[in-house]
């Protein structure tokens, strides 16, 4: 399994670890409190980059703040980065010629 692969089945373990403190009323708030900078840490060690550290911020705000739990925010990176980033890598550069 390439790198490409273990980070998507990483994202999809920690977005379902944000949505079980999501399913856990009162307690899950509780488990935010360490998951939000947890998250933000991995988030970091799995993208590098300027990229990963606004995304680790998105993801700690997404996890801090009551209700947003639900938004996959690693599945949601791992697409930008792998997709609809992959996709523009791969087309070819259009000059202009005068």
């Amino acid at each position: 399994m390439n790198d490409k692969y273990k980070k998507l089945a990483l994202s999809l373990l920690f977005d379902a670890v944000g949505y079980a403190t999501f399913l856990i009323p009162g307690i899950g708030e509780l488990f935010d409190v360490i998951w939000a900078p947890a998250s933000a840490y991995l988030m970091t060690k799995l993208y590098k980059g300027n990229k990963g550290k606004i995304a680790a911020a998105i993801t700690f705000i997404e996890e801090a703040m009551p209700g947003l739990d639900v938004i996959p925010t690693f599945t949601l990176m791992w697409l930008y980065t792998y997709v609809f980033k992959g996709k523009e890598a791969n087309e070819p550069k259009k000059t202009i010629e005068v």
